[in-house]
């Protein structure tokens, strides 16, 4: 088996500095391979070290610790067999189509007539004949990645990354381009011999993969991998796929056991990074949820299909429903605690007092907060000092992001107010001095 093994990754590391010059761990001791014939699917939470892990396979940034290697060679830049796919597109604006495709091959050194000749080749099989001498600007979204996996695909890659690279799509584009993707896979019309997609999207990920990897957040480790055995193509709404999306959709909302993950922050750390969910998306799924036809308990990828929102977005509303005390999630299903479904049949002015108070109760950030303003005669205090606390766990950005989202809820709640054009929060009703 160790012959056909395309690249392994063992004890994987990576760390990034953060603002205090701390290292914060990403990525912790990842075991992986991936072998010829398959296709793998990556998914885990933001956060989770999905994209770094890439990069490194691709040789576009080091590990810190471990070994990463390619036909057991390691891989200490990049590879010539390795080619990777950016959910961005990428694509050099000022070259046409056929200079972008030609890209790869010229670094390589190809000469001309046959870089011509193997991007038009390359152009023609991903329907893009005709295309060759547009600019990108000129391009549909779905026509631009297609010359980005062009791109790719050129220079005969053994292994080829994909980073997201159907999220910027609509979701007709996206699936009809994943189908295309595969059909030439399957009839070996294109020579890759591996095929590695991070994914935020479940079903996207069950209708490709032979077998599906699941990272864990802060760090980043391997919690979950399991083969998929259902013959392609396959169809989503079959009762194999649906019955494995459940389970997918159940792993990835199962909450870590305790001591599980030693190096992350708890959620009773004022240092938590809390998820991404904007106070619509939290309002909206509970409505859903409280209504007909699921009357307080959902399966979480018919709730997906009837708001029609993302994995992406719904994985941290998931989390936020459920820090909050308004939701349970466990095995692939969601349901209303009985504090959620009175939030959801109250009025307006009893949902802030309702939200500000399990605010309080959960999110130690915004209870210290809350805490600092009663304790400051003026009712006012700057932002920069709790901004300081987040940066000791992460990264600057992170951190500010985490910041938004604190003041974000605690708006809604009612418990602080902020002032954007001086960085302070204040209580409510408070005049700043």
């Amino acid at each position: 088996m160790a012959l056909d093994k395309l690249m392994e990754l063992k004890g994987v590391s990576k760390s990034f500095r953060s603002a205090d010059g701390a290292p914060r761990l990403v990525l912790d001791d990842v075991d992986f391979s991936l072998a010829e014939g398959e296709i793998v699917a990556l998914l885990g939470k933001s956060g989770s070290g999905k994209s770094t892990l890439l990069r490194i396979m691709a040789g576009l940034i080091p590990a810190d610790a471990g070994a990463v290697s390619y036909r057991g060679r390691g891989v200490h830049g990049p590879a010539s067999g390795i080619a990777m796919v950016f959910q961005s597109f990428a694509l050099f604006p000022w070259l046409t189509v056929q200079q972008n495709v030609e890209l790869g091959l010229e670094a390589q050194g190809v000469r001309p007539a046959e870089r011509e000749a193997r991007a038009d080749a390359m152009l023609h099989l991903m329907g893009l004949a005709g295309f060759g001498g547009a600019l990108p600007r000129e391009l549909s979204g779905g026509m631009r990645q297609r010359v980005g996996i062009a791109r790719a695909l050129v220079t005969n890659p053994d292994v080829l990354l994909m980073d997201e690279a159907f999220s910027a799509l609509d979701v007709l584009t996206g699936e009809t381009l994943r189908d295309d993707i595969l059909a030439l896979w399957d009839s070996s019309r294109i020579p890759t011999k591996g095929i590695l997609i991070v994914s935020h999207n479940i079903e996207e990920a069950v209708m490709m993969a032979d077998r599906i990897i699941i990272l864990s957040s802060g760090p980043g480790r391997i919690s979950t991998e399991f083969q998929v055995d259902l013959v392609r193509p396959r169809v989503a709404d079959s009762v194999e796929a649906r019955a494995l999306i459940d389970e997918v959709y159940g792993l990835m909302t199962m909450r870590p056991q305790a001591g599980a993950v030693a190096t992350s922050t708890p959620a009773t750390h004022p240092g938590y990074r809390l998820p991404e969910a904007d106070v619509t998306h939290i309002e909206g799924v509970l409505a859903l949820l409280a209504d007909e036809p699921f009357n307080g308990r959902a399966d979480l990828p018919k709730l997906a299909e009837e708001t029609e929102l993302s994995d992406e977005e719904l994985f941290p509303t998931y989390e936020a429903l459920s820090l909050l005390g308004f939701a349970q999630v466990e095995k692939g299903d969601i349901a209303l605690t009985p504090l959620g479904q009175r939030y959801a049949e109250a009025e307006q002015p009893l949902r802030h007092d309702i939200f500000g108070q399990q605010l309080l109760t959960h999110v130690p950030l915004a209870a210290r907060i809350r805490q600092q303003l009663e304790e400051e005669p003026t009712g006012t205090v700057s932002e920069a000092p709790f901004i300081e606390l987040l940066e000791e766990f992460l990264e600057k950005e992170e951190a500010s992001r985490v910041m938004e989202i604190a003041v974000e809820w605690g708006r809604y709640g009612e418990v602080y107010e902020y002032d954007f054009h001086t960085g302070r929060l204040k209580l409510p009703d408070q005049e700043e001095e």
